[in-house]
């Protein structure tokens, strides 16, 4: 008995003993061949976990004589690995994961969906894909070879790209950098063009199609696209490159990292300029971007500050032209001539655009992540934002016709020499029969003639209508993992804007005073505080903190106010650990105001109107096996409507019909896993009702009673179904195939009810009634996003250090982006299929410890003719010419022709 006693003794000092003992180790890039920093090793099984050190070091206590260490990084494939016994396990190598995000290592509030946990449906796009691939093309464009997904160029500008998630634009989708949401606050949409750096500085793109499991209280119809950037912390070293293109594009850029030093500071900058023309004629631009980021690291928390910033001007195609006038200005062979723009001339010999963009929106966050304990993290992420800019565009009239509609040059620019020579008062015979302009005390006098009362003087001007804004906003996180099942998050999400809205004179053009004809609380006859002498530029690329209220307006002036409280919470269980369920749920109070400067007399101020929304969604992931899993996710939004459909035809009128809009959504997805093999497939309902929409309209079109103006559209619903394919094949470590399809059926449901207005938003009224019309939607096809799309493509190690890489995108069942008023019984026009493909070649130069690499792409390869979008819905008629199948009078964007791009970077 003692020798029983004795040996009971003995063992449990030893397991007391290897309870305390410790597995070290380090985890390496398999590719790189470097130290991987902040790497997560977790013993399976349990929530004992530590992260490695800049050396990619760890330390971590076991309590268990064998094991598991489960190791992950962000973008890399999770790798488990066995241990006996404590000890040094050696290097654990980890291989880059092309398409998932197993972890996300970036301090802030976040919401990244997790491979084979999180039950969405998602693609994710790697730095090196973007850096490589990408190019000279617009940001959004990269993720076209993921299901669901239709991006395009749209006016051809610097930025001005677009893009559609399973039929919704961004006005529709949330899109957050860092977790900071940057969908515009009163209309919900993204200009890209504030964007445009993002490339330079994305660690990764996740796009959650549907519902997705965005934590936060935003309003997501087709999906949430998540922007990870660089952070501070990123390892020691630098990039600089360098980009040539078409058409006189340029792009240089440099970056440094300092790595986490040992006092727990770390910083990383970068700075980039781009400049050029883009394919389309009359598309000057230039463009920076700017990224800061400071971080400060403790045992419990972590710190880091970010400014990021991509001031930028561009010229671009102010609308989309007629097909016959793109072959009327063409080669005279019947083809469309793909870089006509129709919004441009030549005045003194230089570039000269009526239709532009400039605008800068630095963002600047603090994010804080407290590790409270080993169970319990706050996270949190302060904002603001600081929008200043507009749009170029002409405002007046020549003979009663504006300047799209005058005579043009032979080759169909806009001849703004003799623009400037009528406004200065010298007659142009086809402009105006040969008569020359009126004068008011000796000065020629330009004016927008919105005024019946105003002296017809008139003349052309160019015009910048101003949408700047001041954006503050806080995210909180509250993170408690209760046990090893449960895990719990609250937050809160508190934005308010201010939005400012008005035009300003750009270029008189010849002209001597502009006269103010709109302001109701400045009327004319009062002196010469009508005629304005003051011009600003249209290309301030870095104007962030102008003086808004000292500004000379024009037109039209407002503010729009929008405050917002959300609150949000989250459970996570997981019944096993092949089984995980979350359920979350969010409210959200929108506060509307609008003050009218120019309108009202004096300006008036609304009061707030508040609309409380929210949402209940939920999921489960099985994983059946090492291979197999399978999900389903549903939920319901009750999500306020935007800005202009609460105070609606442009004034301080609140909306009489104003209700929430109502979206239902469910998914069902199966994924398959692996060695070399991976897959997914989704099939989706998304049902959204009781939309409004304000559109341009004309009312008894072709007749003598023909009135233009606007249609207010109440009770749009539409239902969009689809199926999902998405796949990878590691044929060998050199060769490697990809590809996806989706299939889409996006419809209206049901019909709908609109009333007129003119152009004064006075309703139309015959006979002593108001115009409404019932308009045919019902079953009419959702336009302006192919509904189905399809990619195959192929990556090529030749030889070491270099490889090649092509791929081949199929569009079809592309509808047009009609004027519901001008729907009729042929419903929606169908725009012909297209295919591109594309190619790249890619070389590294190992130099030492450091790389230098070449890239060299090739977009639409084999210069494919084909229409992009649509803004017209005409259908053939007896008589009418067509091209490719398409009345000629459609007006559309052709997609650009062939175009290149070489780059040249230097990591070291």
């Amino acid at each position: 008995m003692k020798k029983f006693y004795f040996a009971m003794a003995v063992f449990l000092i030893a397991a007391v003993a290897f309870s305390q003992g410790t597995i070290t180790g380090t985890v390496i890039d398999q590719q790189m061949d470097q130290p991987l920093a902040g790497a997560n090793i977790v013993v399976k099984g349990t929530t004992n976990g530590v992260s490695t050190d800049f050396d990619g070091n760890f330390s971590i206590e076991v309590s268990e004589a064998s094991g598991t260490l489960v190791v992950s990084y962000i973008g890399y494939i999770r790798k488990e690995v066995n241990f006996n016994g404590p000890g040094n396990i050696g290097r654990i190598t980890l291989l880059e994961d092309a398409e998932s995000l197993d972890e996300v290592i970036v301090t802030g509030v976040q919401d990244i969906a997790k491979d084979r946990k999180t039950p969405v449906a998602v693609s994710t796009i790697k730095a090196a894909e973007i850096q490589e691939k990408l190019g000279s093309q617009e940001f959004p464009e990269i993720l076209n070879t993921t299901p669901s997904i239709y991006a395009t160029k749209s006016g051809g500008g610097f930025g001005d790209s677009r893009i559609n998630i399973r039929g919704f634009d961004t006005d529709n989708s949330a899109v957050m950098i860092n977790g900071i949401p940057v969908n515009d606050m009163e209309n919900g949409q993204v200009y890209w063009s504030n964007w445009a750096g993002l490339a330079d500085v994305t660690s990764a793109i996740q796009v959650q199609r549907g519902l997705g499991s965005s934590k936060l209280a935003v309003s997501s119809v087709g999906g949430t696209i998540n922007v990870v950037t660089q952070s501070a912390a990123n390892a020691e070293g630098g990039t600089i490159g360098g980009t040539v293109g078409n058409d006189g594009y340029v792009k240089t850029l440099a970056s440094y990292s300092t790595g986490r030093l040992d006092n727990g500071f770390s910083t990383s900058l970068l700075f980039s300029r781009t400049g050029g023309s883009m394919y389309a004629d009359g598309t000057e631009f230039e463009g920076y971007n700017f990224f800061v980021a400071l971080g400060y690291s403790t045992g419990k928390h972590s710190l880091e500050f970010t400014v990021t910033g991509a001031p930028q001007w561009h010229n671009q195609r102010g609308r989309a032209t007629s097909i016959s006038d793109q072959i009327r200005y063409g080669n005279g062979d019947g083809e469309p001539n793909r870089r006509y723009n129709e919004s441009w001339g030549y005045l003194n010999g230089e570039e000269y655009t009526f239709s532009g963009n400039f605008y800068h929106k630095p963002v600047i966050s603090l994010n804080w992540s407290w590790d409270i304990s080993d169970k319990t993290t706050l996270e949190t992420s302060t904002y603001a934002s600081f929008g200043r800019g507009g749009s170029l565009g002409e405002i007046g009239e020549i003979g009663g016709r504006r300047q799209f509609a005058l005579p043009r040059t032979a080759d169909g620019l806009v001849r703004v020499d003799d623009i400037a020579t009528y406004n200065s008062g010298t007659a142009v015979a086809d402009f105006n029969d040969g008569n020359p302009r009126e004068q008011i005390d000796g000065q020629y006098v330009n004016n927008s003639d919105r005024n019946p009362n105003a002296n017809n003087t008139n003349g052309i001007t160019r015009r910048s209508s101003l949408n700047s804004h001041n954006w503050y906003g806080l995210l909180a996180n509250f993170n408690n993992r209760i046990s090893e099942k449960l895990t719990i998050d609250f937050g809160l999400d508190l934005r308010t804007y201010k939005g400012y809205h008005y035009r300003r004179v750009n270029d008189r053009l010849g002209g001597d005073v502009y006269q103010q004809t709109d302001d109701q609380n400045n009327p004319l006859g009062e002196g010469a505080s009508n005629l304005f002498l003051e011009t600003y530029p249209g290309n301030q690329p870095w104007w962030v903190f102008g003086n808004i209220d000292d500004e000379e307006k024009i037109d039209y002036y407002n503010t729009g106010l929008v405050n917002w409280l959300g609150v949000f919470a989250q459970v996570e269980y997981n019944f096993t650990e092949d089984i995980t369920a979350f359920v979350q749920g969010a409210l959200s109070n929108q506060g509307f105001a609008r003050e009218e400067f120019f309108e009202e007399t004096p300006p008036e101020k609304t009061d707030f109107e508040n609309i409380l929304g929210g949402n209940v969604k939920g999921g489960v992931n099985w994983n059946i096996n090492a291979n197999h899993n399978i999900f389903a996710n549903a939920g319901y939004y009750s999500k306020q409507p935007l800005f202009d459909a609460v105070y609606i035809n442009f004034g301080n009128n609140l909306n009489p019909n104003l209700t929430n809009e109502k979206i239902v959504g469910a998914e069902l997805g199966y994924g398959y896993r692996s060695s070399n093999f991976r897959a997914n497939v989704n099939l989706y309902r998304t049902s959204w009702k009781d939309r409004f929409a304000n559109t341009g309209a004309t009312f008894n079109a072709g007749t003598p009673q023909e009135i233009r103006g606007t249609a207010n559209l109440l009770g749009i619903t539409q239902v969009h179904t689809g199926a999902e394919f998405d796949a990878r094949l590691q044929v060998s470590d050199r060769i490697a195939f990809t590809g996806m399809m989706s299939i889409g059926n996006w419809k209206y449901q049901g019909d709908v009810s609109a009333t007129f207005f003119d152009n004064n938003q006075e309703p139309i009224i015959i006979d002593g009634q108001p115009q409404q019309e019932i308009l045919p939607l019902d079953g009419v096809k959702v336009g302006d996003a192919a509904q189905f799309t399809a990619y195959i493509g192929t990556d090529i190690g030749i030889i070491e250090n270099l490889s090649f890489d092509a791929g081949y995108r199929f569009a079809d069942n592309l509808y047009a982006d009609f004027d519901a008023t001008d729907v009729n019984e042929n419903g929606a026009l169908k725009l012909p299929s297209f295919g591109l493909a594309d190619a790249g070649v890619s070389y590294g130069l190992p130099l030492g410890e450091n790389l230098l690499s070449f890239r060299i792409n090739v977009n639409n390869l084999f210069d494919t003719t084909y229409i992009a979008e649509s803004d017209t819905n005409d259908f053939v008629e007896a008589g009418d010419e067509t091209y490719d199948g398409i009345n000629v009078s459609n007006r559309v964007y052709f997609g650009f022709g062939r175009t290149w791009n070489a780059s040249v970077r230097f990591n070291f």
